[in-house]
């Protein structure tokens, strides 16, 4: 099935602020032929995503950001996340642009080498947010501190971590969203490819 055999009946503007809730009346295609009858659904929309994780090949790290997330909190969850890079697409950006900008305001750090992970729905039910995920080659040598743009409230702290301890850190819950977890298990599948491909021997 592709688009074609999705019909929008109705859309109606359901809240306007920070992001966006649209209501929709749609219906489409069954498996077993045929139309669904009428659904309605509240989507909400806020843009689209670049998460890039910083590798340092010759120091086998990688560098990744701890800051307070209110969902998080509010799910009862640890509100300070250790997290990849990430930030929002602006209109006329690239993914690989919003990688290197958030790169460089959230951990000051330069990207020498940008590979592609994969893009992925968050949550395709309800949102229609989507992340491309990107390998950032980067020096850890001099990574550290607190960033961000004060101006947006963040208040970020840069951590460089072994790939030898990132398992870990999912197993006992110390990494606990999802882009990250994503990101973290690609470097984990594809290190020694990407290594390989960067032509590193250390």
């Amino acid at each position: 099935m592709n688009k074609d055999d999705v019909e929008i009946l109705e859309r109606q503007p359901a809240y306007r602020g920070y992001a966006r809730i649209d209501r929709y009346r749609l219906r489409h295609r069954l498996h077993n032929g045929g139309w669904s009858g009428p659904i309605d659904r509240e989507v909400y929309d806020r843009g689209h995503v670049t998460g890039v994780l910083p590798y340092d090949p010759d120091r086998d790290c990688v560098v990744m950001i701890e800051q307070f997330r209110v969902g998080a909190y509010l799910a009862g969850m640890e509100p300070w996340q250790t997290e990849t890079v990430a930030g929002i697409i602006d209109k006329g950006e690239s993914p690989e642009q919003v990688a290197r900008r958030e790169a460089k305001e959230e951990a000051d750090l330069e990207i020498r080498d940008l590979v592609p992970m994969l893009r992925y729905a968050v949550s395709p039910g309800a949102i229609t947010e989507t992340v491309a995920l990107f390998a950032g080659r980067v020096d850890s040598s001099r990574a550290g501190g607190v960033h961000g743009l004060p101006a947006e409230g963040e208040d970020i702290k840069v951590l460089v971590v072994p790939v030898s301890e990132l398992a870990g850190m999912i197993e006992d819950g110390r990494i606990g969203n999802g882009l990250t977890i994503i990101a973290v298990q690609w470097l984990l599948l594809y290190r020694d490819k990407l290594r390989a491909s960067w032509k590193t021997t250390a």
